[in-house]
């Protein structure tokens, strides 16, 4: 789960691993793979940053790695 900000001020807590896309123009706009939309005060680069964190705590980019080395090219 990520915190974000809405443009009126309140945070909002959003389940990281629904995002599909987040737009960004004058204001950034993050589409949940429900299809509901939110616009948000943070970045595209921010929401990116929360994101990976969030997936590193929850151990699935140690588990992509891990599966990568074991494939191989």
């Amino acid at each position: 789960m990520i915190t974000v900000t809405r443009l009126n001020g309140t945070k909002v807590t959003i389940n990281a691993l629904l995002i599909e896309v987040i737009e960004e123009s004058a204001d950034t706009v993050i589409t949940l793979t429900t299809g509901k939309k939110l616009v948000v005060k943070e970045k595209t680069a921010e929401l990116k940053q929360l994101n990976s964190q969030f997936l590193q705590s929850i151990g699935l980019v140690a588990a992509a790695q891990i599966h990568e080395q074991t494939e191989g090219p």
